[in-house]
Parts: structure tokens; sequence; C-alpha cells
């Protein structure tokens, strides 16, 4: 068994973690909940050797154990596996698995031979499957995750570590990790499962914990509670509505924020659509539907073959973001870290820097007092929760990023907001506050597009909803008929689609 006892971690002004104890049998899987913020990756970074606990001990079979770095703690058979991989892009899957570990020849030089035969012999231990003299680079996202599996397991490894694991998976790729998360309790690998996904933790976990604000507030077998009590705890408070009431389909009278017809761009037929004012207009659909491809060619980050598009009742020319920002749509993407956010900035210039050229003088110099009160201004308004406009925005949970992302297309007076996949990797009590938000923004008489994979999202919160397939739209709900039965219809083929 693996235990944590009396874990207390302290940062300059903040308790991360406050006298928390946990435990890990191998062959089990726990699953650890709470919100952003909660101290789930720091109680995890202790576990792995990154950080050291102020106060308390760790014990693996009751003795002591004292990791300091990452390595001492795979050599004691801990081993963790983050969100954002470490893998080599350039190298091959069987040198990234062997990375800093390489098996050498008598004469020195690798043992390449050696390393894909054993790299080999653990994918056929946990019946796995992908290349393994390909360039990771090449590898589809579950692949790579199945090569930090392998990396994770191949040698001493009786508990493992799997952080946000599915984020970026699909329904299929998840129900092919949750078949390895199997095989691994089959050969007495305790694993700690770190999910947002709820669901996900009644499908796959024995025991589950809850943190909250740095404390341990619950301990117990999965079969034993529910998805609300879960909720419940982990925000303190009950969350009985998921989603806020809809208002209800804009006025069909009132001319559409924006028409697009005919675009086309490599693989798609003709899409065509409109967005209203003061709605939430979904976009659904399986893996491959080319939802995000649409309109990335739509605000001219890729390329398309044609299209027409009507702004506020005007023909509008979008050949790029930055055009397509002129013009006041804004696009949030799906990966905010990496194409959403600079991360080593602060909060107050990813919110102003879309604006700079209204907070300078005549000599062009930016005005840091501009700044700051543009940058308060809608700190407020979206409620991001910090202590200065000053904190880097990489130090924020994944709602608030969100939120600094959207406060800055508003500051840009952005009329259409695009949002794709607006909830990833965000805890339950920040998605209830970015529904609310996005419910607010269309009251105001924004146009709102959400992209979405998560069809209770697409069902609690919008007002119609695309669903599109191969590139296509292939129906147009509303009312009623947006529900996972016909959404999942159309999205796979049916009626005549």
């Amino acid at each position: 068994m693996l235990e944590m006892k009396h874990i207390t971690k302290r940062f300059p002004g903040i308790v991360a973690l406050n006298d928390v104890s946990l435990s890990l049998k191998r062959g089990e899987v726990h699953a650890l909940v709470g919100e952003n913020g909660a101290g789930k990756s720091t109680l995890m970074k202790i576990l792995s050797g990154v950080y050291q606990a102020d106060e308390g001990e760790l014990l693996i079979d009751g003795e002591a154990v004292h990791p300091t770095r990452t390595r001492e703690s795979e050599k004691l058979g801990i081993n963790i596996i983050f969100q954002e991989f470490s893998l080599v892009p350039d190298l091959n899957a069987y040198e990234n698995v062997f990375l800093g570990r390489e098996i050498r020849t008598k004469l020195g030089t690798l043992d390449r031979r050696t390393m894909r035969r054993m790299a080999r012999e653990a994918l056929d231990r946990l019946d796995m499957h992908f290349p393994l003299d390909c360039p990771v680079a090449e590898l589809t996202v579950a692949e790579q995750q199945s090569v930090e599996i392998v990396k994770a397991t191949i040698f001493k490894c009786n508990f493992l570590v799997l952080d946000e694991p599915t984020a970026t998976l699909t329904p299929r790729e998840v129900k092919k990790l949750f078949e390895v998360i199997e095989r691994l309790k089959a050969l007495g690998v305790g694993c700690f499962f770190i999910s947002h996904h709820l669901e996900e933790i009644f499908e796959i976990a024995d025991t589950v914990s809850v943190l909250r604000d740095g404390c341990h507030v619950h301990t117990g077998p999965v079969a034993g509670c529910t998805q609300d009590e879960l909720i419940s705890k982990m925000v303190g408070r009950e969350v009985t509505q998921a989603f806020p009431p809809k208002r209800g389909t804009a006025d069909d009278a009132e001319p559409p924020i924006m028409e697009v017809r005919k675009l086309r761009f490599p693989g798609s037929d003709d899409i065509s659509f409109e967005v209203r004012r003061g709605e939430i207009l979904g976009v659904a659909g399986l893996v491959g539907a080319k939802r995000t491809e649409s309109f990335l060619a739509l605000i001219g980050r890729d390329a398309s073959i044609e299209k027409e598009v009507l702004f506020q009742g005007k023909p509008i020319e979008l050949r790029s973001p930055h055009e397509a920002l002129s013009h006041g749509i804004g696009y949030l993407p799906e990966d905010r870290k990496r194409t959403g956010l600079f991360l080593p900035f602060s909060i107050r210039s990813n919110i102003v820097i879309s604006t700079l050229n209204r907070l300078t003088n005549k000599l062009g110099m930016v005005l840091p007092r501009e700044e700051k009160v543009l940058s308060d201004r809608f700190i407020q308004r979206m409620r991001i929760r910090t202590t200065s406009d000053l904190k880097t925005v990489s130090e924020l949970s994944g709602g608030n990023q969100q939120k600094v992302i959207i406060a800055r297309w508003l500051a840009s007076n952005c009329k259409l907001l695009i949002f794709d996949e607006p909830t990833r990797g965000i805890d339950v009590g920040a998605k209830a506050e970015i529904y609310v938000m996005l419910q607010e923004l269309a009251a105001q008489g924004l146009g709102v597009v959400v992209i979405s994979s998560d069809l209770p999202e697409v069902i609690g919160l919008c007002d119609r909803v695309l669903v599109m397939r191969y590139g296509s739209i292939r129906a147009t709900l509303t009312g009623a008929d947006i529900n996972s039965e016909k959404i999942m219809l159309y999205a796979s083929g049916g009626e005549n689609g």
C-alpha cells in the first residue's frame, strides 16, 4: 500500500495542501476529484518528487520514503503521466520509452534491438498497438499517451498517476484506455485517476476522494455515492442545476448577426448557416465531422475554396483571424494554452493585447494606466479570481484562463464569439460559471457559437444546434428536437444522411 499521511504544503501567501491523508492499494483505481486549485496536482507532484511536503510523510508498505526527484520516485515504483506529455517529437516511440534509461551493448552503443524487443513485449502485455519506429510527432494523441503508459510501466511500476488522461481523447479512445487500465489493475498496479469527467469515475474507479481548497473532505467507495453528491462535496454547496435556464431562440424577425453561404474548403460540402443576436448556436458532430475546420476556414485561419459572409447585414472578407477580429468576430480556440493565451505574460497583457492601438499616446507609447483601467474592468466583469492583474496567466485555473480569453475579445468590442470546446479541462464549478457567462453574453445581444464534443453541454446550453458530418451540415435542431437521440442519429448518418 502507498500512504500519504498528514501532507501539508505551503507556497508564499497560500496553503496549497492542509493535513491531507490518502492511500492507494495495489490493483486499485482511486479517483481524485476537486475543482481547479483544490490541490490535486500539488499532491501528486509531492508523490512524484517534484515538490517536497512541508509536513507529513509518504509510506510504501509501512516504510517511510522521501523522493526528492521524479527519478527517485520512479525507482520506488511510483510513476506519473501528466496531461501535457513529456515526449521528444522527433524521436520514435521506443526511443522515447527508454529516453534517459537507454540500454547499451558491451561496446557502449545503443542496443536498439533489445530496447525494441522490450517495448514490443510491454505493448503485448497491455494489448496496446502503435508503431514503434514512427516519430511520436506523427502519432495520434491516443498513441502518444500509449507511449507514455509504456514508458511509465516498462520498468518497476507499482503505482501510476494518470492526470486528466481522457481530456483530449475521443469516446472510442477513452474506452481503449479504460481497457488498458483494467489490465494494469490485473497486473497489480494501483492507479490514481484524476478527471473532471465525473461519469468516467463511476465507470473505471473503485474508490473516490474529494479535495476542496487544499483539504481532504471525502474518501469512499464509488459504488456508495452519486454524481450530485460528489459535485456537492467538490464545490461545498448544492449544485442542482448544471445549466442555467435557456432564454429561448432569438427573434426570427430580427436579421441575423452573421450569415454564412456556400463555405467550402478541402474535404467539405457547401456549408450555409446563420447566427442570430442573443442566441447560443451549438455545433455538434462526431470525430471527423470537421466542426473546428469549418470555423477556422470561416475566420480565415485556414484556406477556403469559397465563402460568402454577411456580418450585421453587410458582405465582408475574412482572410485572417485579425481581419475577423476587426469586424467584431472573436474565436476562442480548443487548445487555449497553445493557441489562445500568452502563458508567460500577465493577466493584464493577455486581456489588452488586442486593443493596444487604443491604449497608446500620440508617440505610440502604451499607457500603463489605461491598460490597468481596462484590465481591471474586465477582470471584474468576468469575475476572474486573482489577487493582481500582474499575475502570470499560467498560474490561473483552467476556468479563469478561459475567462481571460473571453475578456480579451470583449475588450476588443466583439459582437460574435465562437467557442471551441469551451469547458474542456475545466472543473464542474467553473463549468457552471462559464455556462452562466455564455447566457449573459447572449442576453447582452451578442451572437454565441459553441462547438462541443460534450453532448450534455450542447443539449443543456444551446438554443439551436447544427449537426455536422464529414464537412457538411446534416440537420439544424431546435426546441425538443435537441436531444441525444436526434443529434446522434444525424451525426452518425441516419435520416438519409
